[in-house]
């Protein structure tokens, strides 16, 4: 009689940030319907973060890594009041902002990078953000995820920031299944409805976010659900 097999007891039942189940890929036609069920759900998506303009935007996501873009939001009203564009933050430097971010994790680390960022944006770019993927990623702080935040919601472009919860989502789902962040982006874009992915990042973040969670789906709740390949769906509350 063969052994049954035995699920791990150490290890999430629905997986975990570094090691995201991994269902069977979605059809083409699949993908593109999973994706217009979240849209059809929330039609006009933003992101959470606070922020006036590309640089108050750059700024809130470069804070925004490994932390919560609630802890966030509590700290940069009062950092954006004090020093609002470029030149007045590099003025302010890592010893006057850190004040203000010290709720944040990883904050002195942070607050370094925020003045070295503002200080290069003032010496080269005349203290504008630079619509440009290579002049973002060359600033302080600044990874492919940031600048593909700050291209697509300053400036518009079809850019798909993978975070945690995008990732978890292309993985579990079967929408963008991917080893690496950049095999899951690369994946959803050219899934990804071309009407659509504009604003597909701000979907699938906010769906990983508060339904499709970490440790475990609300599946019962899911606009997506008759879309998705993955097998451990939660279908009640508490199930």
């Amino acid at each position: 009689m063969p052994i049954p097999r035995v699920r791990n007891p150490t290890r999430p039942l629905h997986g975990s940030a570094a090691a995201p189940r991994r269902a069977r890929m979605m059809a083409a036609p699949q993908a593109a319907s999973f994706i217009r069920a979240l849209a059809e759900a929330n039609p006009a998506p933003e992101t959470e973060l606070l922020y006036a303009d590309p640089f108050t935007l750059l700024v809130a996501v470069v804070l925004s890594a490994q932390a919560t873009d609630a802890s966030v939001n509590r700290a940069t009203p009062a950092l954006f009041a004090a020093a609002p564009t470029p030149e007045a933050m590099a003025t302010l430097g890592a010893e006057g902002i850190g004040p203000f971010i010290r709720r944040i994790g990883l904050w002195q680390g942070k607050a370094r990078n925020v003045a070295a960022l503002s200080r290069l944006l003032v010496e080269r770019h005349a203290g504008q953000v630079p619509a440009d993927r290579a002049a973002l990623e060359a600033l302080p702080g600044v990874g492919r995820k940031t600048a593909n935040v700050v291209l697509n919601v300053a400036f518009g472009e079809e850019a798909m920031a993978v975070d945690t919860h995008i990732f978890r989502i292309g993985n579990r789902t079967g929408l963008a299944p991917g080893r690496t962040v950049r095999e899951v982006e690369d994946r959803l874009v050219a899934r990804c409805p071309p009407e659509l992915l504009r604003q597909a990042h701000h979907w699938l973040i906010l769906h990983g976010r508060y339904v499709c969670k970490a440790r475990a789906p609300e599946c019962w709740r899911c606009p997506a659900i008759g879309y998705c390949n993955y097998r451990d769906k939660v279908l009640t509350p508490g199930g």
